[in-house]
Formats: structure tokens, sequence, C-alpha cells
């Protein structure tokens, strides 16, 4: 990709946003009410790219993976969620910056998550992203999710771009695959929530930046 990108998109929990401390904090409040005591951060940190399932299992391992209280806590997880999905979550640091040198551009940009459209929209709006988005597809906004790359295609076309001129930026072998066939450039970010023994030098994304500062003076090259 010799020339500007026509948009930028960016995978949302441990990408754009760093999600996971909401994601402990209701863990451990569901934790109390069992009488259990509260987990270590990292532990919760660690899985939350995975989902809410994930997530549960994490936080309750004692349960076996058939345990039909699983499925209780899961849906009292969820409830607790949507009401303090916005407590702690913030944009990693340094990313505003990089979203506000697209935007002097006037390059899009947006969000494509496999997280439901009941949590995303709420904190797209909480953290005032939701005006600034070109586009933000979430998996009920699609037939197939990532790593099936038509969520990339929908954002593409709610951004009036061509996707093939487009970066997609995750952290998740996922995010890559989807990214690179929708003919997007890939970029692997390593600051987000990569689980232990993973690597994102073996997604095959086109560019790996470990920290924000990495990707931000990449764009910057990019940009310029």
């Amino acid at each position: 990709m010799s020339s500007l990108p026509h948009a930028v998109f960016f995978d949302l929990d441990g990408t754009l946003v760093d999600t996971a401390p909401d994601f402990h904090a209701v863990i451990n409040r569901l934790r109390e009410r069992e009488s259990l005591p509260a987990l270590p951060y990292d532990i919760i940190r660690a899985v939350v790219s995975e989902g809410a399932r994930a997530v549960i299992s994490a936080g309750f391992p004692h349960l076996a993976s058939d345990d039909p209280a699983l499925e209780q806590l899961r849906e009292d997880f969820l409830s607790a969620y949507e009401q303090h999905l916005a407590d702690h979550s913030r944009l990693f640091p340094g990313l505003d910056d990089v979203l506000a040198s697209l935007e002097a551009q006037g390059i899009a940009w947006g969000v494509v998550t496999n997280k439901h459209s009941r949590y995303t929209l709420p904190l797209m709006q909480a953290l005032a992203l939701d005006s600034r988005s070109a586009a933000t597809v979430c998996p009920d906004h699609v037939t197939r999710t990532k790593p099936d790359p038509e969520p990339l295609f929908k954002a593409a076309e709610l951004a009036g771009v061509d996707a093939a001129r487009c970066i997609y930026v995750g952290d998740h072998v996922r995010d890559i695959i989807a990214g690179r066939d929708a003919g997007m450039q890939t970029v692997a970010v390593g600051w987000g929530y990569v689980q232990d023994g993973d690597s994102p030098a073996d997604w095959q994304a086109d560019v790996l930046c470990e920290r924000v500062d990495d990707f931000a003076r990449w764009l910057a090259e990019r940009l310029a």
C-alpha cells in the first residue's frame, strides 16, 4: 500500500480500548457474591479477547465446563457488565492522538469487533467515540463473524471506502486472518490481551507493533 489508506479499522477490546478492568471488576463482584476471594487482574485480562464464557471459566475455575451453574453466572455477568462497561474502560494511552491524526488528515477510522452491539455501542458512546467512528460493526450486524472477512467488508461499505485500501489493527490472530482475507493491510499489536504462549509475531501480519508508540510512529510514516 504505497499511498494514503482510505481508512483504518480497529478491533475493540484489547486493541483500541482497554476494557479488561471492567471485566475484572464485574467478575470479582460475582465472586464476592459467591463468598469467593477476589482474583488477580492478570488472570482475567489474559482471556478477555476470548469472550464472556472464557472470562466466566477463568473467574470460576473450580466449576466444570459442563456445570449448569456456569450459564447462570454468564447471564449474571453480562447483565452486570452492561451496567458497568465504562466505569474504568479507556482508550489505550496514545491512541486518542492516533485517532486525532487520522481525523486531521481526513482519513476515516472505525471499529470491527466480535463484541455484541448491546455492549459495544453504549461503550463507544460513553467514551465519546460513537460520533467519531465512520463505521462500527458488531457480530449482530453480519451473518459471519471474524475470522471471516464479512465484518471488514461491511465496515468498508459503511465508511464508503475500498477495503483493499484499508488497514486493520488487532490483538488476536482472528483479526489478522479477517483483515488479510478482506485484502486489507494488517497490523498485529502486542499491547492487547495476548494469551500466554501466543505470539503476534506468528500471526503473519503485514506489520507487528508491540507498543502503541510503535504503531503511532509506523502510521505517521504511512501518512507522511
